[in-house]
C-alpha cells in the first residue's frame, strides 16, 4: 500500500502545481472514514482506494482526479456525504464522487435492475466527465486483483461477469488496452478456470522448451528493418491466454491447432516510417492474406492507429506483427488517459469517444432492466467495420450492421424515415449486412415507421432501443384509438353530451396523466365502464345494476344438466358461447369444465364423468374469442373497435400476436349474446377492407 507521502510525491513528479495539503487532507479523510472496516482479504479497506489512486498517478491524471479516486467509496461505505465532500474539496471533486458511487441497494430491485440502475448512473456521469470512467476502471481492475479473496464462488464469477460483459469492453472502447487484457485474463481465470489452467499451463511449457524463441525472432526483425536503415525498437510476447482461449472457441480447434501464439511489436519515429517497415517485412516473410488491417489511416472508435500483418516465419511458424510510432503506442495502451489534461484549458472528450453518446441515447431508450443491459453490451463489445456515406463520412459500426444500423448511427430520424438503401450505388434489401469500405445511400420517407421485423436484423444498441421506443409509442397510438371508441361508447349511455371540460375533469378524479392516458387504460381494459361514467358525472352509476346494458358473464350464465349448487367454470380453450353445443367434464374434486362438442380438450378427457349439458333460460352473454389478421396502415384497429361498438359487443381483453410490415394479428375476447350475435360480428369484420382474416377460436 502506499504511504501519504509517496501518493502525493508521485504526483507533484509530473504536476509541480498541484494542492499539496488537499492530496494530504484526501488521504487523510479516506482513512479515518473507512476506520476499521476490512476487505476479504483481511487488509484494511482503506488500502483500495488508496491502491486506485495509485494507478490513478501511473496515468499522471490531475489532482481531482486522485482525489476521487481516494474518496470513491467512502458515500457509499461510510458515513460521508456529498455535501461533506464537497465542503472539504470542492463540488467538481464531489460531482466526480457521486458519479462513481454506486446506487444504495434498493430491496425492491432485482438483480439485473439494479446493476442497469447503477449503470444507467454511470453512464450519464460518464458522459458529462470521462474521469469518472477512468476511476471505475482503476476500480474495477484492483477489486479484481483481488478477487481471489472471496470465499463465495457464485460472488466471483457474477463479478467476473460483469467485468468481462462491461468493463473490459468500455476500456477497451476508450483504449486503455492494458487495463482491458489484465480484466479479461482474471476474469477468464474465474469463469472458465480448466482452460486458464490449460492454456496458461501450455505457455509455461512452450516458454521452457523454446528458450529464448521469442528474443530471437524480434533480433531478426530488427536485423532486417535496421538493414533497411529503419531505426526501430522491438519487442516480443506471447499472446494473452483469453485471446488463444477465445481463438480456440471460434475456430472450434485445439491448443496445438493455434499457430499464431505469438506476437511482435515494432515502434517506429514517424508513420512513414511504419508503411517503409511493412514493405520490409512482407519482402522479408511471406505475409497471410486476409490478415492485413490498416488502422493509420482508418483509426478505430477509440482512437486506436496501428498496421496489423500476419507472416509466416520459419518452420511454417504463423506470428502476428504490430507496427505503429512511439506516440501511437502511448495513445493506444492507455487510450484517452494518456492525453486527458484537465489542469490545462479543461479539454473535453473528443471524436474517440462519440460512441459515448450512443450509449446515453440507449440509456434515454432502453423501456427495462433486461433492455438497458442488452444494448449496452452489443455497442461496447463488438467488432467494428468501416462504411461511408455518399458524401464519403465514415461511419464506424459493428460487424454485420445492416443499413438500418447504418441510418441510425447518421441520426435517429433517418433511421425512422428508412425505407430503402442503396449499397455502392445498387439497390439492396435493408437487411443486407454490410462490408468494410461500403458507401451506403439510405432512402427515406417521411410517411414511414420504424417496423417491428427490423429487430431481427439491426444489430447495434442503439438502433434496436430506437426500434423499439418508435413500435410501442405506434402501438399506444393504436390502443389510444380503440380506447376513443370505447369511450364515445360509454359516454353515450348518459343523457347529456361529454364536453372536454368534463373529460379533464374525469382524468384528474381518475389520477391520470393527461387524456390519452385515459384511452390507452380503456382500450387495454385497466379500467371498467363504471369507473369512467362515475369520473365523468360523479354519481351517475347509483342505481344502476351491475348488469346494465351488457351483462357480465359471470352473473349472466345459466347452465342445465348440473346439480344445483354445482360449481362450472367455462372452458379457456374454447369459450363457449349460448347457442353451442356443449358438454361439461368432471373430475374428481373439481368443478365442472365447460367445453364446446367440438373442443380438442375433450380429447384428454378420458379420465373425467362426461355431462350432457345445455344452455338455461337465463343465459344472456358470454365471452367468445376472434383472432383477426389486420392491414397494417393507420386506421385499421380503430375500424375494427368500430365494427365491435356497433355490433353492442364489448372488448374485453385484446392482445397482439403477430406483427410483419405487411399484417397485424390480434386476438380479442369479447362479450356477446350468443352465437348468433358473435357471427354477425366475424361476418362483418370479413366484409370490412381493414380485416385480411377474421375467425373464430
Amino acid at each position: 500500500m502506499l504511504r501519504q507521502y509517496e501518493l502525493v510525491e508521485r504526483v507533484l513528479a509530473y504536476d509541480p502545481d498541484a494542492n499539496e495539503a488537499l492530496l494530504n487532507r484526501a488521504y487523510v479523510y479516506t482513512v479515518q472514514k473507512h476506520g476499521s472496516q476490512k476487505r476479504a482479504s483481511g487488509d484494511p479497506y482503506f488500502s483500495h482506494p488508496i491502491e486506485v489512486a495509485g494507478l490513478m498517478t501511473e496515468l499522471k491524471l490531475d489532482q481531482e482526479t486522485i482525489i476521487t479516486a481516494l474518496l470513491h467509496d467512502t458515500v457509499e461505505d461510510t458515513l460521508a456525504t456529498i455535501a461533506e465532500v464537497e465542503k472539504l474539496f470542492g463540488p467538481d471533486v464531489a460531482r466526480l464522487v457521486d458519479g462513481v458511487t454506486k446506487l444504495s441497494k434498493i430491496e425492491a430491485m432485482s438483480d439485473n435492475e439494479r446493476a442497469a440502475e447503477n449503470l444507467r448512473k454511470f453512464l450519464l456521469a460518464m458522459s458529462e466527465d470521462i474521469r469518472v470512467l477512468l476511476v471505475k476502471l482503476a476500480d474495477r481492475l484492483h477489486n479484481m486483483r483481488t478477487l481471489h479473496f472471496i470465499k463465495s464462488e457464485d460472488k466471483r464469477r457474477r463479478i467476473a461477469h460483469e467485468t468481462m460483459d462491461i468493463y473490459a469492453p468500455l476500456a477497451e472502447r476508450v483504449g486503455m488496452y492494458e487495463y482491458m487484457r489484465e480484466m479479461q485474463l482474471l476474469a477468464f481465470e474465474q469463469l472458465e478456470p480448466e482452460a486458464y489452467g490449460l492454456i496458461t499451463g501450455r505457455l509455461a511449457q512452450i516458454r521452457s522448451t523454446g528458450g529464448g524463441q521469442v528474443d530471437s525472432i524480434a533480433l531478426a526483425i530488427k536485423q532486417a528493418l535496421a538493414e533497411a536503415g529503419i531505426r526501430v525498437e522491438v519487442s516480443g510476447r506471447e499472446k494473452h491466454p483469453y485471446s488463444i482461449w477465445k481463438k480456440m472457441a471460434e475456430r472450434h480447434v485445439s491448443f496445438e491447432q493455434i499457430t499464431d501464439i505469438m506476437a511482435f511489436r515494432v515502434l517506429t519515429e514517424s508513420p512513414d516510417d511504419c508503411y517503409r517497415a511493412l514493405g520490409v517485412l512482407h519482402q522479408t516473410w511471406q505475409m497471410i492474406p486476409g490478415r492485413f488491417k490498416d488502422y493509420i489511416s482508418t483509426p478505430k472508435a477509440n482512437g486506436y492507429r496501428s498496421l496489423h500483418t500476419s507472416l509466416v516465419f520459419e518452420n511454417a511458424m504463423r506470428m502476428e506483427v504490430q507496427i505503429r510510432t512511439r506516440d501511437m503506442h502511448r495513445l493506444n495502451e492507455f487510450g484517452l488517459a494518456a492525453h486527458w489534461a484537465y489542469k490545462q484549458g479543461g479539454v473535453q472528450p473528443d471524436g474517440q469517444v462519440g460512441w459515448l453518446r450512443d450509449l446515453i441515447e440507449i440509456v434515454d431508450a432502453s423501456h427495462d432492466a433486461d433492455e438497458l443491459l442488452e444494448h449496452t453490451r452489443m455497442a461496447i463489445y463488438q467488432d467494428r467495420i468501416f462504411a461511408f456515406s455518399p458524401k464519403g463520412a465514415l461511419h464506424q459500426l459493428p460487424k454485420g450492421s445492416t443499413p438500418i444500423d447504418f441510418a441510425y448511427d447518421v441520426h435517429t430520424d433517418l433511421g425512422s424515415m428508412a425505407v430503402g438503401a442503396k449499397i455502392n450505388s445498387r439497390h439492396m434489401p435493408l437487411r443486407t449486412p454490410l462490408n468494410n469500405g461500403d458507401v451506403v445511400e439510405i432512402i427515406k420517407s417521411r410517411k414511414a415507421s420504424p417496423q417491428l421485423a427490423w429487430l431481427s436484423f439491426v444489430v447495434t444498441g442503439k438502433a434496436r432501443a430506437a426500434i423499439r421506443r418508435a413500435v410501442r409509442a405506434k402501438e399506444r397510438e393504436e390502443v389510444a384509438a380503440i380506447g376513443l371508441k370505447l369511450f364515445e361508447e360509454i359516454s353515450n349511455r348518459l343523457p347529456a353530451k361529454i364536453g372536454k371540460k368534463a373529460i379533464k375533469e374525469a382524468v384528474k378524479r381518475l389520477g391520470l396523466e393527461d387524456e390519452e392516458d385515459l384511452m390507452v387504460r380503456i382500450g387495454t381494459a385497466k379500467i371498467d365502464d363504471r369507473a369512467v361514467l362515475e369520473a365523468l358525472v360523479p354519481g351517475s352509476t347509483k342505481g344502476m345494476g351491475e348488469a346494465e346494458e351488457w351483462p357480465k358473464q359471470e352473473r349472466a350464465i345459466s347452465i342445465m344438466g348440473l346439480t344445483p349448487g354445482m360449481g362450472f367454470q367455462l372452458g379457456e380453450c374454447c369459450h363457449p358461447v349460448p347457442g353451442d353445443r356443449i358438454v361439461g367434464l368432471r373430475r374428481k374434486g373439481e368443478g365442472v369444465e365447460v367445453h364446446t362438442i367440438d373442443c380438442l380438450k375433450l380429447a384428454d378427457g378420458v379420465d373425467a364423468d362426461w355431462l350432457d349439458l345445455s344452455w338455461g333460460e337465463r343465459t344472456t352473454g358470454a365471452v367468445g374469442r376472434i383472432r383477426t389478421v389486420l392491414h397494417n396502415r393507420p386506421g385499421t384497429l380503430a375500424e375494427v373497435t368500430g365494427i365491435f361498438a356497433g355490433n353492442r359487443a364489448n372488448i374485453v381483453h385484446l392482445q397482439m400476436t403477430g406483427r410483419d410490415e405487411l399484417f397485424g394479428t390480434y386476438e380479442v375476447d369479447l362479450e356477446v349474446n350468443d352465437l348468433a350475435h358473435l357471427a354477425r360480428i366475424v361476418s362483418a369484420l370479413r366484409a370490412s377492407d381493414a380485416v385480411a382474416e377474421a375467425e373464430r377460436l
